[in-house]
């Protein structure tokens, strides 16, 4: 009964026709099994035609299908090498907010690529001129101007079917939209069919995911901080945390929508870059995601500290990925290895790290945890000592009541510069090793103890930025630094404390300090920022400033109480979040010096 009903479901092999009876697909399979992206015509249209420095750009739109009989057409850029014949061919999906990017297609046929980016949040396309064409889905709506619909199975207005179904989820008919995408590409000349890969970041890596497990012309993919499964799945070890629910059966979502359920049907080598602290790609699921993935290359590349950013050699993986499996001329390293030990004379526990030293390992970095949450988790640096091709680094703990998080990054040396369309050119690349978790209750158990002191100075910053985070650092005016490290035990502040920073600036300014309590943690408290301001007076001299916490306001004239739930804390040249500006966007002379930050009044 449940087939003849599916197979009245899709008709068409891209014009699903609505369902009339009180049933749905319930399995990835069933979801994808009378749809065939090849089989209408593409019915491809040039709307525009234009060349540059060997490159050639096309504007152009595709058919997806038919939705409740009216069509829904792909706008797109393309961009391939002039003269190119039968290259490896990639599908770029942009992230939620974003469009279709003509430096994505230009980067990638640079490189060797035909790059089809498509628009499928349909925003105005870049460089558009009046009257072009845009994608136009007709009666359905799965872009942002439907939120509700990436979390929805109910029927509805701009939905497919009349009953409860996965095929009334953003999710299904973007999937379908992705793969007509790449019939489009190996219909093009320039493009060899069988070397096809796909990538997108933030909502268009969960796209990746999505077409990887459905589609089985998919040679390589590389989603970014997207695709991480158990959305609607409270995490163990943060029982507070609350999940997404959908609209509908949770169940059904899951096993037809849910990524845990498209990673056991991918074929294809995938590599995952992610950020430590990622709010979408969360850290954690995607390693439990990348598990279930039953390809033997599978790999991951972390960025420490970051929130939906890479640094360069990170985000220069991806094109090696696509070079290694689509063009055969870059080979990466394996995974490192790991060992997590609790068996030490000390009972500190420890991680050891050996890398595949068939390429120059340039450096090794570990790090470790005890905060449950992946999104404001502090990521200690340990300290890592070489032994031949083994590295070790001790793990002291302040606690065995919390949680042990670690891994590590090994850098390696590239032989020539390489570059990434978001990212500045760079002669290294870092791969991530698996993530070991150990819940609290095993900690003690495995007979750790607690051995290590909390420690009033925060930072002495001899290792420069390493436990920070920084966005644009070179900028004279516009600099960040940010850390969570005041979110560890270790380095927490404590009633009585004041927040004590030395720091040099040649020319008077206004050093700008906003600490963020409660980052991502609303089961703790509302999440706000809050800002203080110091007056520097300019010179050779080191001024020292402490602060107390009602020295730090919200915008809503309400001061700071505790340090306690203080996870992020950044140094500013001004804070805008479009109310009064505070500081100044015209910073006066050299970024300033930080010396040292630490709690004053330390009686731990």
């Amino acid at each position: 009964m449940r087939m003849m009903l599916l197979m009245c479901l899709v008709v068409f092999a891209v014009g699903p026709r609505q369902a009339s009876a009180a049933d749905a697909p319930n399995t990835v399979k069933q979801l994808f099994a009378y749809f065939d992206p090849r089989k209408d015509d593409i019915d491809a249209k040039f709307v525009r035609e234009w060349e540059k420095d060997g490159i050639v750009y096309r504007y152009v739109t595709y058919r997806i299908g038919t939705f409740k009989d009216k069509p829904a057409r792909m706008a797109a850029f393309y961009a391939f090498p002039k003269g190119a014949s039968k290259l490896p061919g990639l599908l770029h999906l942009h992230g939620g907010g974003q469009r279709a990017f003509l430096h994505e297609v230009e980067f990638y046929a640079k490189r060797g690529y035909p790059c089809l980016s498509i628009n499928w949040g349909g925003r105005e396309m870049e460089e558009a001129k009046d009257g072009e064409p845009n994608t136009d889905w007709g009666a359905v709506d799965p872009t942002q101007n439907n939120v509700p619909g990436y979390f929805n199975l109910k029927p509805g207005e701009k939905y497919l079917d009349p009953v409860e179904s996965p095929r009334n989820n953003n999710w299904y008919l973007l999937t379908l939209g992705c793969r007509r995408g790449l019939t489009f590409l190996e219909q093009q000349p320039e493009v060899d069919p069988d070397k096809l890969g796909v990538y997108g970041h933030s909502m268009g890596g969960n796209l990746t995911v999505y077409v990887a497990g459905t589609d089985e012309r998919v040679k390589a993919a590389a989603p970014s901080v997207g695709g991480s499964g158990f959305r609607t799945q409270p995490w163990p070890l943060l029982p507070q945390h609350r999940p997404q629910t959908p609209n509908g059966d949770a169940k059904l979502f899951d096993a037809t929508l849910g990524f845990e359920s498209y990673a056991p049907l991918i074929k294809a080598p995938v590599l995952w870059l992610g950020a430590t602290n990622d709010f979408h790609g969360i850290m954690d699921d995607t390693y439990r995601t990348g598990e279930l993935i039953p390809h033997k290359d599978v790999r991951y590349s972390f960025t420490p500290h970051m929130n939906h950013r890479f640094t360069p050699e990170f985000a220069v993986t991806r094109p090696l990925w696509f070079d290694q499996h689509l063009k055969g001329n870059f080979t990466f390293p394996k995974t490192p290895e790991t060992n997590l030990i609790f068996d030490t004379k000390d009972h500190v526990p420890m991680l050891e790290v050996m890398p595949d030293s068939s390429q120059e390992v340039a450096e090794v970095h570990i790090y470790y945890s005890v905060d449950p949450d992946p999104r404001a988790r502090f990521w200690r640096s340990a300290e890592a000592k070489r032994s031949g091709d083994t590295w070790t680094a001790k793990l002291p703990l302040l606690s065995v009541d919390q949680p042990l998080f670690a891994f590590a990054n090994v850098v390696y040396k590239l032989k020539q510069s390489e570059s990434e369309p978001h990212a500045r050119p760079t002669d290294r690349f870092a791969l991530s090793s698996m993530l070991h978790t150990v819940a609290s209750k095993e900690v003690a158990a495995n007979g750790a103890s607690a051995t290590d002191k909390a420690d009033p100075v925060i930072d002495d910053f001899t290792h420069g930025w390493r436990d920070w985070y920084t966005l644009s650092a070179d900028n004279p005016h516009h600099w960040e630094f940010s850390t969570r490290k005041l979110s560890d035990p270790k380095w927490q502040g404590q009633p009585g404390q004041r927040l004590t920073v030395e720091v040099q600036a040649e020319k008077p300014n206004e050093l700008v300090i906003v600490l963020t309590e409660n980052y991502f943690r609303q089961y703790r408290g509302k999440q706000r920022e809050l800002v203080a301001v110091v007056k520097l007076n300019g010179g050779k001299e080191t001024q020292t400033v402490s602060l107390e916490p009602k020295d730090f306001k919200a915008s809503d004239g309400e001061t700071l109480l505790l340090w306690q739930n203080v996870d992020l804390l950044s140094f500013r040249a001004y804070f805008d979040k479009g109310e009064k500006l505070v500081g100044s966007k015209s910073w006066a002379g050299p970024q300033p010096v930080f010396k040292k930050l630490w709690w004053q009044g330390d009686d731990r």
